[in-house]
């Protein structure tokens, strides 16, 4: 691969997560689902616990690692379903491992507002995605997907 070709796939991988995000925070579950590979793997344990409180605002999302891209897509939008949440990604480092393979970092930032009847009322994260990728069929996909977390600010009703 010859770097123009490597400065297109970053291109490529960069228009997927904006996708993967705009998708999260749209409720749209089909956009969301264009991001996955169909075998893709995604572990969000732990992602949403305050590790000063041990409160964990979604906990039914963040308990297992999820195995396939429908699986994947189901429990995001079924977790997400009530709430409002913005996610913005950043200073992303890519490194393009093969034709069709690469690897990527992304600095990220978070913020979720949860329904009226949740214990939660606000949870903010910093953290970092960490994920993988394959290209099928001419289109990057996500195969791989980890989401450890720097901080977790959770505010609770009163």
């Amino acid at each position: 691969m010859d770097v123009l070709q490597k400065l297109l796939a970053i291109e490529e991988i960069k228009q997927l997560k904006a996708r993967y995000f705009r998708g999260m925070d749209t409720k749209d579950a089909a956009l969301l689902a264009s991001c996955f590979a169909p075998d893709a793997s995604a572990d969000f344990r732990g992602a949403t616990t305050d590790p000063r409180t041990g409160i964990n605002a979604t906990p039914s999302s963040t308990g297992e690692v999820l195995q396939g891209g429908e699986a994947i897509v189901a429990t995001i939008t079924g977790a997400l379903a009530k709430l409002q949440t913005v996610h913005h990604g950043c200073c992303p480092e890519i490194e393009i491992t093969g034709e069709d393979t690469a690897n990527g970092i992304w600095a990220m930032v978070d913020y979720l507002r949860m329904p009226p009847d949740s214990r939660v009322a606000e949870m903010d994260g910093w953290g970092h995605y960490i994920e993988s990728y394959r290209r099928i069929e001419g289109k990057w996909k996500i195969q791989t997907i980890r989401l450890p977390r720097l901080r977790v600010d959770v505010r609770t009703r009163s």
